[in-house]
């Protein structure tokens, strides 16, 4: 009997996973979401599937979510004009108040979605369990308000969470030695979270394909980028705008116990399962130098 073409890539797909599978079995993958994929409601429900069968796969998997567009939006709603500094949000007691708001009803959402896919999720800020210590950041020395920089991670709730078999989604509010809650930058937060339960992979989902060699050529995408050559990248000038932080985030947690960093662009419908289970990916994985590759030049 002749078999459809089609179920047999599918089974091809399927076994060219399983050696991933076996290797991230029972470790921790942290997962920053945000950007245009929290805008679009299909888009999210990919990215909550994915994440989803990262964890009945035998993935320990984290989200870190963000929602600045949806802060925006609430800030207008009520008759507030959005300020930026330096491309960071302009923060004072008000916006305070609403961005905390806005992101533990994005933070619930997600919750809902997680547990209606029969999966335990428990939705926290970084004031739960003290997770997120933070002081006051500044932008070039100018106050932008109550926008945090973390200090310390306190990942006990994050352990006692995944022993418990439940899935942790993390909103980015922090608090300073007063208990003052304070906005974080979801990408700070990811990366310092990433760090301390020294997590296997840290996904991020943004709205770019993953890293090029020169920004301005489509046909550049590194899909795989050492240490080594990453700092070369950020010291070249050709990185700019909010990729530069983005990226020196991605060399940090790499140099200081995470074992690989992934940038995907979350508008790919299941770009998270592309990326980590196939020979190629379709974003950029960032290691340390000498460290094993995904793949072999001759699988690529």
């Amino acid at each position: 009997m002749e078999l459809d073409s089609k179920i047999m890539e599918k089974a091809a797909t399927l076994i060219e996973a399983l050696p991933y599978i076996q290797r991230f079995n029972r470790k921790i993958i942290v997962v920053k979401y945000g950007g245009s994929a929290m805008a679009d409601e299909e888009l999210k429900r990919n990215v909550i599937k994915d994440v989803v069968l990262l964890k009945l796969v035998g993935f320990k998997p984290i989200i870190v979510h963000g929602g600045g567009k949806e802060i925006s939006r609430w800030v207008s709603k009520v008759g507030m004009e959005p300020r930026f500094v330096n491309g960071l949000r302009v923060t004072d007691a008000d916006t305070m108040e609403i961005a905390e708001m806005v992101l533990n009803k994005v933070n619930k959402s997600l919750v809902s979605m997680v547990n209606e896919l029969g999966v335990k999720a428990v939705g926290i800020s970084g004031k739960d369990g003290q997770l997120l210590r933070c002081d006051k950041k500044l932008s070039n020395g100018q106050d932008i308000g109550f926008v945090g920089d973390i200090k310390e991670v306190n990942p006990k709730i994050l352990f006692d969470l995944l022993e418990k078999d439940f899935l942790p989604i993390i909103c980015p509010i922090g608090f300073d030695d007063n208990c003052q809650s304070y906005n974080i930058n979801a990408d700070d937060a990811a990366c310092a979270i990433a760090r301390a339960v020294k997590a296997e992979k840290l996904a991020f989902l943004t709205d770019v394909e993953g890293v090029y060699a020169d920004p301005k050529d489509k046909d550049t995408l590194i899909s795989e980028l050492t240490t080594d050559h990453m700092e070369e990248l950020l010291n070249s000038g050709n990185i700019g705008g909010g990729m530069l932080p983005k990226l020196q985030n991605c060399l940090d947690a790499v140099l200081n116990g995470v074992s690989r960093v992934h940038i995907m662009d979350g508008r790919i419908a299941h770009c998270l399962l592309l990326e980590i289970f196939t020979n190629k990916g379709i974003g950029t994985a960032i290691l340390k130098a000498g460290d094993d590759h995904f793949y072999t030049p001759d699988e690529k």
